[in-house]
């Protein structure tokens, strides 16, 4: 690890044999030749003790990228070899200073981590989805789903009755709030509004007769009004969907635009139009 202090560079050699780390340093060092030039420096090496050969071809390189390098630290067994090279040995790596570049190490390693399991469930997303419409179009289905909105409880000729003595009063469209991602594959639907809190993957889809509400990034697909209620809204933190729809119109994401803020989808004339929510879905 290459990093910058107040007393100057330090060229730090652990957790990899000598050879490799000081590669990723001179890779850093060639991307920006003129950045380091005029700086003084020390070499830090924990529990390495690298051959005089190694560290000498070492030295001529940094010299070579005019860098003064002045001192080691590491092992007493490091001492004989710096003064070999005209260096001055500066006694064991210091405790501090060594254990804020594992803490750094190994937060970085665990961030690689989450995104490497990210990228596979996103990749797993696009599989499984790609699978569902395969087995929907052998089962001579549409690739997506047309939503069912007829009531569990509703008689076989589609009249229902009503006790005497009672009004019928229909019900008002209620909230299906869904609390997590929503990956590919998987589908929403609610005679009402939706709500996520998380992310809509691609190959998925909601579906509803009102608004649809994404804390978060939609990417999959997504149909509100779907009884034909022409002012129903699709509202996301991050709007990339890969098919919009509102009432009876369509829109599709042609890959060119690039969200960076909560917007909102709506109908507007004769098609859909996506604003940002601050300056258009906050005063509807």
């Amino acid at each position: 690890m290459l990093r910058g202090t107040k007393t100057g560079l330090e060229f730090v050699f652990t957790g990899k044999s000598f050879e490799e780390a000081w590669n990723e340093m001179a890779a850093r060092l060639e991307e920006r030749p003129e950045f380091y030039r005029g700086s003084r420096a020390t070499a830090i090496f924990v529990e390495l003790i690298p051959e005089a050969a190694a560290v000498a071809g070492f030295l001529e390189a940094v010299r070579g990228h005019g860098i003064e390098l002045y001192g080691l630290f590491g092992d007493e067994a490091l001492a004989e070899l710096a003064r070999g090279q005209g260096l001055e040995y500066l006694g064991p790596p210091q405790a501090p200073a060594v254990a804020s570049f594992e803490r750094k190490r190994a937060a970085k390693a665990e961030s690689e981590v989450r995104l490497t399991e990210k990228a596979l469930s996103l990749d797993a997303d696009f599989a499984g989805a790609r699978a569902e419409i395969a087995r929907r179009r052998s089962r001579g289905e549409a690739s997506v789903r047309r939503p069912d909105f007829t009531p569990p409880d509703a008689p076989a000729n589609g009249k229902a009755r009503t006790p005497r003595g009672v009004a019928a009063v229909a019900p008002g469209p209620s909230t299906l709030y869904h609390r997590g991602t929503v990956r590919g594959g998987q589908s929403l639907q609610q005679v009402g509004n939706i709500v996520v809190i998380g992310d809509v993957n691609p190959g998925a889809e909601l579906v509803a007769s009102g608004d649809i509400v994404v804390f978060g990034a939609l990417r999959g697909t997504a149909h509100a009004g779907a009884q034909g209620d022409r002012k129903a809204r699709v509202l996301a933190l991050e709007l990339a969907a890969t098919q919009l729809r509102i009432a009876t119109f369509i829109a599709a994401d042609d890959g060119k635009r690039a969200p960076r803020e909560p917007e909102v989808a709506f109908i507007k004339g004769e098609g859909i139009a996506i604003a940002p929510y601050a300056r258009h879905g906050a005063h509807k």
